[in-house]
Parts: structure tokens; C-alpha cells; sequence
């Protein structure tokens, strides 16, 4: 069970330590937005347009809409792998994983069966994880396209992160958060979660950061032991949260309209302050060797879907 007494954090200041540094077009895209992944080689940013069946390519450098892929079926998780120079999107319609070249066409197509969703790309090899049905991971090599193992959880996955050989997992139906061993298949921690509705999470140096939608809490867990340190109310409606190691931050971005900052004070996380978006803009992606959070903004109240470009102030 997760350990650790609950805080309360104070009210946090009117802005955060983020500046608005850009913003870039989404023309013709009306439904919801989800995740988001990078091409550094190419300064290209893939956007999952789950509503629209599509992913837009954003080349960064021109801040304009370069290129899409039409015809998903419920679009959800994106992955540029770099060592092979090529994207994967995995579509919760139709259950699939599939993989297209650096210029957009098709390489290849695999099937999970239903809600294929999250995508992780293991650093050290460069294989695959996809999160996917009423409650799984597939360890994927791209090279052949073959899954190399699988791990059975009591729930659709939602956020995961990867620390080593390991995927620490929420799985918010069951109220659990899972550390589970890529290579050996077997779950090595399965721990209760104290909220509901863990969707994101983040892990850096053996510490995962989970936020829950209800109620809206951060929390901080030792990964080793379970044991929280951190808990605090934030943003609602949250959808990703990133380290920003270099500053020693957090970054949570919600669809209530607001990334809130957390930073260490006192050798303790307390909020920084909120940075406004806009209703429903959840999903986003911080890219430390850009420096830059990017934000889905989806269209809305008489305005147009866009990505925003946040660059954090020291």
C-alpha cells in the first residue's frame, strides 16, 4: 500500500515559471487531442489527433502543419524511434501498432486486438512498449516486428514510464500502481493507490511522480518501498507530468486550463504557480533537449485547435 502522510500545499502564485515562446497551427483539426512525440534529427513534432483519425508532423523550425497521416482508427500513442529513423502510432479503434518511415509511408502493421494506447521506447535498445486491452504491455522488436514479451495486469494501462528494466504502471480501474519486469514478464511491486484516476505519471532517479484526478493530488513515491513524500493538491482533469531534472521541477499539465509548476523549496515540492491554457488542452510533452513543453490545445469555443510552446524561466 502506498505509504506517507498527506500535506496541503499552499495557494500557489498567479503565474508559473513558464513563458509562452510560441504558438503553431492545427488547421482543420476538431476533436480531441492526445499524446505527443519527437524527432530531434529532424526537428519534427508528431501530434495524435484521436477525434480526427489523424496525425499531424509539425516541422518545429518553420512552426507550421509539414505533413499528416489520415485514416487511424482512434489514434492515441505516438513514438518516433530514432535508431531506426521511423514512427510508430498505436490506435485504440483497431487495436494497432502501426509503423511508418521518416517521410510517412507505411512500414508495417501489428495487432493487439483492442485499445492499443501509451507507446515507450527503451533507450538502451530501442524496442517498443505498447500498453493495450483490459490489461497489458507487449515488449516489441521493431526490427523484426515481433513481440518479445508480454505482462499481464489487472487493468487497462494507462500512464507508464520506464526505469531500467522495469515499466512502473498506473492502472487507474484497479486502483493500482504496478512495477513490472520487461525482461522477465513478472509484476516485482503492485501497490494500492491512495486517490483515484492515476492516469499521469513520470519517474526520474527512482522516484515516480503520479497525479490523480479525483481528488487532484500529486504524489511523490520511492519507488524501492512505496513510500510517499510528496502530496499535494494541484490542477484538475490532469493528463501528463514531466520531471524537468535540470531545475529540480514538475511539471503538471491539466484540461482545466493550466500547467502548475512544482519546485523544490526546503528540500520539499511546493507549487511554483499555474500557467494558463485553455479548457481540455491535456495533453502535452516535455522535451528536455529542447528545453520546451509542448501543449495540445484542442479547437474549442470558437477557436482553433493549436500546439503551444512553453519555455521554463529559472
Amino acid at each position: 500500500m502506498l505509504a506517507g502522510s498527506a500535506s496541503c500545499s499552499a495557494a500557489p502564485p498567479a503565474t508559473a515559471p513558464l513563458k509562452l515562446a510560441q504558438t503553431i497551427a492545427l488547421p482543420d483539426v476538431g476533436g480531441r487531442i492526445d499524446h505527443l512525440a519527437v524527432d530531434l534529427k529532424r526537428h519534427r513534432l508528431f501530434v495524435a489527433e484521436v477525434g480526427d483519425g489523424s496525425v499531424d508532423v509539425i516541422d518545429l523550425t518553420r512552426g507550421a502543419v509539414v505533413g499528416r497521416i489520415s485514416g487511424l482508427k482512434e489514434p492515441q500513442g505516438v513514438a518516433w524511434l530514432p535508431a531506426r529513423d521511423e514512427l510508430a502510432v498505436a490506435s485504440g479503434g483497431d487495436g494497432t501498432v502501426r509503423f511508418y518511415r521518416h517521410d510517412l509511408s507505411a512500414d508495417g502493421v501489428m495487432s493487439f486486438g483492442d485499445d492499443a494506447d501509451n507507446l515507450r521506447v527503451d533507450p538502451r535498445n530501442g524496442r517498443l512498449i505498447v500498453g493495450y486491452g483490459s490489461g497489458a504491455l507487449a515488449v516489441i522488436d521493431p526490427a523484426t516486428r515481433s513481440v518479445v514479451q508480454r505482462v499481464t495486469l489487472p487493468g487497462h494501462p494507462e500512464g507508464f514510464r520506464l526505469f531500467g528494466d522495469n515499466a512502473i504502471v498506473n492502472v487507474p480501474d484497479a486502483r493500482r500502481v504496478i512495477v513490472a519486469d520487461l525482461v522477465s514478464g513478472k509484476i516485482q511491486s503492485d501497490w494500492h493507490a491512495r486517490y483515484r484516476l492515476n492516469f499521469p505519471m513520470a519517474v526520474d532517479q527512482g522516484v515516480a511522480a503520479l497525479v490523480f484526478r479525483w481528488p487532484a493530488r500529486l504524489l511523490t513515491m520511492d519507488l524501492a518501498t512505496g513510500a510517499i513524500a510528496t502530496d499535494l493538491s494541484t490542477c484538475g482533469d490532469s493528463d501528463d507530468v514531466f520531471f524537468d531534472a535540470a531545475r529540480h521541477r514538475l511539471l503538471v499539465s491539466c484540461g482545466s486550463g493550466a500547467v502548475e509548476v512544482f519546485g523544490m523549496v526546503s528540500g520539499a515540492y511546493r507549487s511554483l504557480g499555474i500557467a494558463s491554457t485553455r479548457s481540455g488542452a491535456r495533453t502535452a510533452l516535455f522535451v528536455p533537449e529542447l528545453d520546451r513543453l509542448f501543449v495540445a490545445v484542442r479547437a474549442g469555443g470558437g477557436q482553433a485547435a493549436e500546439i503551444r510552446i512553453y519555455q521554463p524561466t529559472d
